[in-house]
């Protein structure tokens, strides 16, 4: 379904309020991307939330497309088409308000009750495209591939077909999803870079956390402090010319604090597979931290020892390199199919 947001200050919708003597419905929360509801560029213990929500409400939120309107339109977008949200983020957003990194993210989102320690429960609900083309461009791992006369990829999306065409004969899928969700990381590191992953999840360009999904992320802030963006359309494992079939997108996200959890990194859950995460500068590292979470959740939760659970690591899980871009580090994660649990 197509959905084009409206470009005004964040409001607030109430779904209806629950019977006396039952547990409150959650609050949807409509946040809109705007100049003053954005982080341009970074994950920081000290930004001011742009809103403030109960544990278990829902936000209904807008981001929009990392890039800019003047490189849209030389790539061939026509200028009615460029999102007038986009334009006046580009616009109005100063210089001292943007980076170390580049991604257009919105909140942060204040939750309450989470406290240092704590996980932040991220059920993503439902996503919609919120505009019909995106694009790609080409550098990242191997970038002696890339043209540089050649202009930014525009595809047209359908959106009904959930499909993209790279060329005539060439037909990719589409399966929706954030580059990046997280927190803020803690208030020693200061502001850090959209660019790069860590523990405090950030860019992890992780091509699982469709609709459906659930990521947990560690939370080292009061309030938690979250940040969603980086739409993309479709991407491959990797990610290795930097870029995926980067898109706006609009999504229904429901925040919860987990005090029952304990995480050094992020974590996440689909309808088919746990799946464990780590990122490091050095490849092997972040490849030993991903298999070892696993091994870790599995030897917890499954009634295994570590040895069993480091067999079945190898026998039925599935590592791969999340991305290879994002420099200085790279992510990994590894997928353990439910399916094999009978009980």
């Amino acid at each position: 379904m197509l959905r084009i947001p409206i470009a005004a200050a964040a409001v607030f919708i109430t779904l209806v309020g629950p019977l006396a003597g039952q547990t409150p419905a959650p609050r949807t929360h409509r946040l809109l991307a705007t100049p003053t509801t954005i982080a341009y560029g970074y994950y920081w213990a000290d930004a001011k939330p742009v809103l403030r929500i109960a544990s278990g409400d829902i936000i209904d939120v807008d981001t929009v497309i990392t890039n800019f309107p003047a490189v849209l339109q030389r790539a061939g977008v026509p200028p009615e088409k460029i999102q007038e949200s986009l334009r006046a983020i580009e616009d109005e957003v100063p210089r001292d308000r943007r980076g170390p990194g580049g991604h257009v993210l919105t909140g942060p989102v204040y939750v309450e009750g989470a406290q240092p320690g704590d996980v932040l429960e991220v059920k993503i609900l439902s996503i919609d495209f919120a505009i019909d083309y995106a694009f790609n461009a080409c550098a990242g791992f191997i970038p002696a591939n890339c043209d540089p006369s050649v202009p930014q990829k525009i595809l047209k999306l359908d959106t009904r077909a959930r499909t993209a065409e790279f060329k005539p004969g060439i037909v990719v899928p589409l399966r929706p999803f954030f580059g990046s969700m997280g927190v803020a990381p803690a208030r020693a590191l200061g502001r850090v870079s959209s660019n790069p992953p860590g523990k405090h999840a950030g860019n992890l360009d992780n091509r699982e956390l469709v609709a459906g999904s659930t990521l947990y992320i560690p939370v080292f802030v009061p309030g938690a402090l979250f940040e969603i963006g980086d739409g993309h359309a479709a991407q491959g494992d990797g990610e290795v010319d930097q870029t995926a079939i980067e898109t706006s997108l609009r999504a229904r996200v429901q925040l919860t604090v987990r005090r029952d959890m304990k995480l050094v990194w992020p974590r996440a859950e689909t309808s088919t597979d746990y799946i464990s995460m780590a990122s490091d500068e050095d490849l092997k590292v972040a490849t030993t931290v991903a298999i070892q979470e696993m091994v870790d959740f599995l030897a917890a939760t499954k009634t295994l020892t570590k040895h069993e659970a480091y067999q079945l690591v190898s026998i039925a899980g599935n590592v791969a390199i999340t991305q290879l871009v994002d420099r200085p580090v790279v992510g990994v994660h590894v997928r353990m199919p439910k399916g094999i649990f009978k009980k």
